[in-house]
C-alpha cells in the first residue's frame, strides 16, 4: 500500500507538471518527451488505482470499480468543456496580411473545415507572424484542477505514517475498513494480509508480487487462458472506445452525411456523457448483482448490433447521433466489469487486473493508429467497417473468456490453504498492518 500511495503521489504530481510544462514546449521532441511522461504517469495511475481496489475490496471491489471508471468518464467529458472557451475560432498565426485584415478571420476556419480534408493543400495558410491563441490557458487550468490530487495523497501518506519525516506525529486516518469487513467477516485476514505495509509482509507482498515466478508453479492452461482472453476483450472494447470517440468527428463531417463541423463536435462529448452516465447507472447495479451477471449487461453482441445498424442506416444523421448515445451506454459499464469478472474468477489476488488494464491501453493506442491509417487510405465509410470487425472480435474473445471461465477449477477451501499463492496470515483484527 506504501509503494502504491508514493507511486500515485509521484504520477499525480508529474501530470500537474506536465500540464503546466506543455504551453512551454517550443519543440516538437520536447513535446513529444513531455507527453510521453504524461502517458507513464497515467498508465501507473489507471494500474495501481485499479489493483489496489481490487486487492482491498476484493469481492466488494465491482462498485468501486464502477465508481472509479464513472469519474474516469466525468473526467473525459469535463476536461473539453474547460479547454472549449479558450480554443480560436481563426487561425492561430497571423501573417502581416491577415493581421491588418482580421475582419476576415472568422472564415479561415470554415474554409479549413468544408467537408474534403484532403483538399487542405489547396488552402495558403501563414506559417509565421503574430501569435494570437489563448489555448496555454486551458492547460494551465487543468494543471491546477489536477493539484489537489498530489495534495490529497500526500495527506493520506502523511495520516498513514508513511512519510519518513512524520511517521510518529500523526493519528492513522484508515485503521480499518469497516465497509469492506462487515459483508465477510470469515476473510478479515485475507484483507489485511492484502493491504498490509510492505515492511510487515517481510518483502512478499509488493507491487510486484504478480511477476514471481512461485505463482505460476502448477498453474493450469486455463489459468493463463483466462488472463489473455480477458486482456484481448478489453484490447477489442477499450480500442472502440478510442477509436470511435477519436473519429467520429472526422466520419460526420465527411460525405455521405456532411455534418456542418459545429454539430459534429458534440458527437464525441455525446459519446462520453453516455459512457459516464451508463457507469453512473452501474454502481447501484453492482451492488445488488455479482460480477458474472454484471458482464451480461449488456452483452457484448449490443454494440456489435449498434455498429451493423450504423452501417445500414449510414445515411441518417439522427440514426447517427442515435448510435452514438447508444454505443456509449454499451460500453460503458465493460472495462470495470469485466476487470471484477476475471478477478472474481482468479481469487482476486490482483494479476490480473495489471494484465486486462494493460492490454486495454494497448488497444487503446493500437486501435486508434490503425483506424486512422484505413481511413486516410480508404475513406470515412471504413470507419464502421473496422467498429464492426473489432466488435465481432471482441464478441468471439468474450466467448472464449466464458468457455474457459467452465473450465477453470474451482478451488477448494483445502487447494487455497495450500497454495503458493496463499500469503501467510499475520494478523486476524482486521486492521491494517502496522
Amino acid at each position: 500500500l506504501a509503494q502504491s500511495l508514493f507511486a500515485l503521489f509521484a504520477s499525480s504530481l508529474a501530470i500537474s507538471l506536465v500540464f503546466a510544462i506543455i504551453p512551454l514546449c517550443h519543440n516538437v521532441v520536447v513535446l513529444a518527451v513531455v507527453l510521453a511522461v504524461a502517458g507513464l504517469a497515467m498508465g501507473c495511475i489507471d494500474t495501481i488505482s485499479n489493483m489496489q481496489l481490487v486487492k482491498i475490496y476484493q469481492k466488494d471491489s465491482a462498485i468501486f470499480l464502477q465508481a472509479l471508471h464513472f469519474f474516469v468518464g466525468f473526467g473525459a467529458l469535463l476536461s473539453p468543456l474547460i479547454a472549449d472557451p479558450f480554443l480560436s475560432d481563426t487561425n492561430c498565426i497571423l501573417s502581416n496580411s491577415t493581421a491588418n485584415a482580421s475582419s476576415n478571420l472568422p472564415h479561415i476556419r470554415k474554409s479549413l473545415v468544408p467537408h474534403h480534408p484532403g483538399n487542405l493543400s489547396h488552402y495558403d495558410l501563414p506559417m509565421k507572424g503574430m501569435v494570437v491563441t489563448r489555448v496555454s490557458y486551458a492547460f494551465w487550468i487543468m494543471a491546477l484542477i489536477n493539484l489537489p490530487v498530489p495534495i490529497a495523497v500526500f495527506f493520506l501518506l502523511y495520516k498513514e505514517r508513511m512519510v519518513p519525516c512524520f511517521n510518529s506525529s500523526s493519528h492513522p486516518l484508515l485503521s480499518a475498513d469497516e465497509l469492506a469487513m462487515e459483508t465477510r467477516p470469515a476473510e478479515k485476514d485475507d484483507l489485511s494480509t492484502a493491504v498490509q505495509r510492505p515492511h510487515a509482509a517481510g518483502g512478499h507482498d509488493d507491487l510486484f508480487s504478480c511477476c514471481q515466478s512461485k505463482n505460476f508453479r502448477g498453474a493450469s492452461y486455463t489459468y493463463f487462458a483466462v488472463h489473455i482472453t480477458g486482456a484481448l476483450v478489453l484490447f477489442m472494447t477499450d480500442g472502440i472506445v478510442g477509436e470511435y470517440s477519436g473519429f467520429v468527428y472526422s466520419y460526420a463531417v465527411e460525405e455521405p452525411l456532411s455534418v456542418v463541423h459545429k454539430v459534429a463536435g458534440y458527437l464525441p462529448s455525446l459519446f462520453w456523457g453516455f459512457i459516464t452516465l451508463g457507469r453512473l447507472i452501474s454502481i447501484p447495479v453492482s451492488y445488488r448483482m455479482k460480477p458474472a451477471t454484471m458482464v451480461f449487461i449488456p452483452p457484448p453482441r449490443c454494440f456489435l448490433i449498434t455498429f451493423l445498424l450504423l452501417l445500414i442506416f449510414s445515411y441518417s444523421v439522427v440514426f447517427l447521433f442515435v448510435g452514438t448515445a447508444s454505443l456509449g451506454l454499451f460500453l460503458s459499464s465493460t472495462f470495470p466489469s469485466m476487470l471484477a469478472y476475471t478477478e472474481d474468477i482468479l481469487q482476486y489476488k490482483g494479476c490480473a487486473t495489471t494484465v486486462l488494464v494493460t492490454g486495454a491501453g494497448i488497444g487503446e493506442m493500437v486501435l486508434q493508429l490503425l483506424v486512422g491509417s484505413i481511413i486516410h487510405d480508404r475513406g470515412s465509410y471504413s470507419f464502421l467497417v473496422c467498429g464492426m470487425i473489432f466488435g465481432g472480435l471482441a464478441f468471439t474473445f468474450y466467448a472464449f473468456l466464458l468457455f474457459f471461465h467452465r473450465m477453470y477449477p474451482k478451488p477448494s477451501s483445502d487447494l487455497d490453504e495450500a497454495s503458493p499463492d496463499k500469503a501467510a496470515v499475520t494478523d486476524d483484527t482486521g486492521q491494517y498492518q502496522r
